[in-house]
Formats: C-alpha cells, structure tokens, sequence
C-alpha cells in the first residue's frame, strides 16, 4: 500500500528518492519502500526525515502514533515509600555522603535534615572540599506561592517561618568554595534531594505536609528516563533563583 501523504510531499518539496536518502543517511531503496510500500521507518529516522520535509511525522507514518508499552516498573525506581516520613535521615545523609560529584537540594524548608543530623553543613563542606558541587534552593518566604502552600496545608505562617528557618540553617555555608544557596519562588511540586546518580523525589499532595506524602527512590539508568525529567526541572528552577548574599 502506498503511502500516498509522503509521495505527494515530497512531490510539492522537489524530493527525491536520492535525496531524501541522502538527507537522512539512509538507501534510496529504503525510501522508495517508505513511499511505494507503505514501510514505517524507525522512529529516528521518521523524525529526522519528517524534519526534512517539514511535515508532522505523525502525518506522514501514522503508525508511529501507536503508544510504546508502559513497564509495569521503571528500570530506575529503586524504591517507593508511602511518605517520606518512613525514610530515616540516614538515608538522606548516607546518599550525600556517597556523592563524588553533585548534590541538588530543592525545598521549601525541609528542616528535619538540620534537625535530625546537626553536622550537615559540615558534611557538605567535606564533600564540596572534595570537588562535589553542592546547590541548594530553598523557598524564598515572601513569595506568594510559599505562602499558598502554607494555607493548602493547613500550616499557615508556618510554612513562612520554616523558610526563614532552613536559609538560617544554611547561611554559614554561604561563601564557602564549591557551595552555592539561592531561594526560589516558584510552585514546589516535588521536593529534590539528588547526590550523583541517585535522587529521592518527595512527590507533594494538595492538602498534605510534605512529610506525609510519597516518596519514591530514583537511579539514572541512561539517558532520557525519569531521572533526567527531574533533575532538568531543578536545573530550571535553579535558573530563575536569586543567590543568597552575605550578611553585612
């Protein structure tokens, strides 16, 4: 069966069966079987020759719209918790402790960690003197969105005062080489604690303390899964963050 969409656009853009294949590095008798036998290519190279053509790929292979499979479990989950308050702190403390190369912190508050393990800050000096480069976001407490969540939770001007409370806790790592903390005012709709390959997403729940909500345990295991999705929206967020200056 021919796939009529293609010839037609490749007519109307001066294609050839040559040149398209040129264009995407493949044989021209691979694109003369796109076009006279109606043959699907990988979706890589749908992409890139829908690109070519300027055409939406899902026009011209409609096949391709056919859903992947789900996996019943991802590759990267190591572990799902109910709430994060089944997690002892030693697990937050043992995956920074591992951490070689990067520890990301992105919070509204979370001062159980100062609270349950005062030696935090030197933790993360000893790390970030052997080369780990630490950020740590925390909410900005005049920020409206801080604010909202105070009153969806319940918690009122507490959530303000925790804030206030967590940038207190990290101030005295403010200068400190290999160290970076800002405050963030956008809408937290996950808690990120990641050290190198690891990442434990504190999922939030309208209406719920972030201490009661699920929790689930990520390891990267290539390129384009979860992992990545999370670990690009705290780049993102940290992006729009102001630093924190010193005091005097």
């Amino acid at each position: 069966m021919r796939n009529e969409r293609l010839r037609a656009v490749m007519a109307a853009g001066g294609w050839t069966y040559a040149t398209l294949a040129k264009e995407v590095e493949v044989d021209p008798k691979s694109v003369e079987r796109w076009a006279n036998l109606g043959r699907t290519p990988r979706r890589a190279t749908a992409l890139q020759a829908a690109e070519a053509l300027g055409e939406d790929v899902h026009a011209l292979w409609p096949a391709l719209r056919q859903a992947r499979p789900a996996r019943a479990i991802s590759p990267e989950l190591v572990a799902l918790h109910e709430q994060r308050a089944d997690i002892p702190v030693s697990t937050f403390v043992e995956m920074m402790t591992q951490a070689s190369k990067q520890i990301d912190v992105l919070v509204y508050a979370a001062v159980f960690l100062h609270e349950a393990y005062p030696r935090l800050n030197d933790l993360l000096r000893e790390r970030a003197a052997e080369g780990c480069a630490v950020r740590i976001a925390v909410g900005d407490a005049d920020s409206s969105n801080v604010q909202a969540r105070g009153q969806e939770e319940q918690f009122g001007h507490g959530i303000e005062s925790r804030c206030r409370l967590a940038l207190m806790h990290y101030r005295p790592l403010i200068g400190v080489p290999g160290i970076e903390i800002r405050t963030h005012q956008t809408t937290l709709y996950n808690s990120l604690y990641r050290a190198d390959d690891q990442l434990l997403v504190n999922a939030h729940v309208w209406g719920v303390n972030a201490y009661g909500a699920p929790v689930w345990h990520l390891r990267r295991n290539g390129e384009g899964g979860m992992f990545d999705t999370y670990a690009a929206s705290f780049d993102a967020v940290w992006e729009t963050a102001e630093p924190v200056q010193q005091e005097g």
